[in-house]
This record gives C-alpha cells, structure tokens and sequence, in this order.
C-alpha cells in the first residue's frame, strides 16, 4: 500500500553548556556544546509530489525560507542523492518554535525530514547513515536527530550521549526578533580582538564541559545544574542586545533557579524546580512584558518521531 504521507513532531534543544573555542581555518569555532531535547516541538509532513517543494505555517512562517534554501528541503534532496532518487516530494512545516531563536529549529525541521522521508520512501537508512547526511547539513542537525542529552565537541556535530536522570523543567522566553548565527560570532571575534585575547583555534585550548555540570545531569540534581549552566555567547550578545539582559533579569526576579542564552538567541532559557514552577514563572515572565511569548517544556526527551 502506497504511503500517503509521513508525519514527524521534532523536538527543539537548550544548550545547558556552551564553551566556546577558537575559530577554526574551515571558519566554525571549537565547540563544547552540551544539548538537552526539550518537549517543544515543529511538526514536519512529507508526501508524494511531482517535485521538491517546502510550505511553512505557523508563528514566523514569514521568516522561514519556503524554497530550495530551506534546510528541510536540503535533507531532502541530500537523502535523495545518496539514495539515487529524484527528491519528488513535498514538505508541509508547521512551526511552533521560534524561528532564529537559538533553539535549533531550523535543524529540527531538518531531522524530521531526514526521518520523514526515510520512511515514505521506505530506505529503511541506518542511524549511521542518517547521522552522516546529518553533519553534511549543518552543525545542530546530528543532535537533532539523536535527542537526549548529548556532548557535542568540534563545530558541535561529533555527539557523545550523557547520562541524564529525571526531568527538567524550562521555560523559554520567545524575543520578538531573530537574531544570525554568524553574526553572533563575528560580535564575539570582534570582542576578543578588542579585549586583546586570541580568537584562532591554533592559540585557544579546545574548550571542555564542565565536570559539575555534568555530574549534576547524571545526578538529576537541579539545584547543582542551575549552579553550572554557561554560555560563553551570553555576554557578547546582551552587550548589543541589551534587552536581552532585561528578560533574563525578569526571569531571574520571576523566581526561575538559573537563566542563560539560548544557543546564539535570541530566546533566553529559564530553569525551574518542577511543572508548577515551570508554569508559575512562564505567567510571570509574560506578564513582566519583557518577552514577545513563552514556551514552557521539559527535558530531555527523545529525538524526532512519527506521529
């Protein structure tokens, strides 16, 4: 029976660690990037088409590319290479994370689209497999497909699973602009040349995690993981995007156990004790007005699935 179409909910990341090292001659930056999976989810559809095109729905659909540009549509075609297929096949997203917001879900929808159009053209791909087309797309979208909780060193695709006991509990204050991956790490090259410091990855040791941070994953201690949290983005970023600071003050006065950058941003991640917490400081933040919108979820959770 011919498959009609393939669903996939994919799941969105925290960097719950971000260590950032030199540049490397390739351009990307050393990472030590330890990603959790949150409950915060776009949904990717494929189905049968006489060619490869992309249609997007859904909060900042106005802001996702709906072409060839799209990086679910690049899965797509680069599945479709290796597998010597044409890539007919059309991508329906329905956004619901925040798009240019440090969640990765521009990578997200790439790992549901790797899994979604595995199974409507039945190649029944070996993890191995996938993970490799994966790393080819860009950096994020291996954890994409992995989910968890994982240590990504080099630009962050090369993935070591963690251990990770209980559940945490988050909340995501959504800014009202996007902010560029790049343009992110040029402010914080700029930064280290004005600072005097290096910024090549010949003169800067590879960055490590950080032993606490994750004896408290392994530990499911919240209190020791709210102590741990990092991003070495966080100063360059609110330095020109000052309202940033504000809302992770307002997260911090809210009652939230830690606040950190997302990633690159532009949303700000906020740790709570447990769900009624979660809610309690998500009412709080939206109140504050110091956010566009708030997410609430939990982690880790697992990669990307069917539905």
């Amino acid at each position: 029976m011919l498959t009609r179409s393939v669903t996939v909910r994919a799941p969105a990341k925290v960097n719950v660690q971000l260590a950032v090292g030199g540049r490397r001659p390739d351009g990307f930056h050393e990472l030590a990037n330890v990603y959790m999976a949150v409950s915060a989810y776009d949904d990717i559809t494929v189905s049968p088409s006489d060619r490869l095109t992309v249609t997007v729905s859904g909060p900042g659909a106005e802001g996702v590319p709906a072409d060839e540009t799209n990086l679910a549509a690049q899965a797509a075609a680069l599945l479709a290479k290796h597998a010597g297929i044409e890539p007919a096949v059309h991508i329906r997203i329905e956004k619901h994370l925040p798009v240019a917001g440090g969640m990765a879900g521009g990578s997200a929808d790439a790992a549901g689209a790797l899994i979604a159009c595995d199974a409507l053209w039945g190649l029944e791909s070996d993890r191995d497999h996938l993970m490799s087309v994966a790393a080819a797309l860009g950096s994020d979208v291996p954890f994409g497909l992995m989910g968890g909780t994982a240590l990504g060193v080099g630009r962050g695709e090369l993935l070591t699973p963690l251990a990770c006991a209980g559940t945490f509990h988050w909340v995501f204050a959504v800014a009202g602009f996007g902010l560029s991956t790049p343009e992110v790490y040029r402010a914080y090259e700029r930064h280290r040349r004005q600072m005097g410091s290096p910024f090549t990855a010949a003169d800067i040791p590879a960055p490590r995690p950080s032993p606490a941070l994750l004896e408290a994953l392994a530990r499911g201690d919240h209190s020791a993981l709210a102590a741990s949290l990092s991003n070495d983005l966080e100063p360059v970023v609110t330095a020109f995007r000052p309202e940033l600071a504000r809302t992770l003050a307002a997260g911090r006065a809210a009652g939230a156990l830690a606040a950190l950058l997302c990633g690159t941003g532009a949303t700000t991640a906020f740790l709570a004790r447990d769900e009624p917490a979660a809610a309690h400081l998500a009412r709080r933040l939206l109140a504050s007005g110091s956010c566009a919108s708030v997410l609430a979820a939990h982690g880790p959770v697992t990669g990307p699935r069917p539905i």
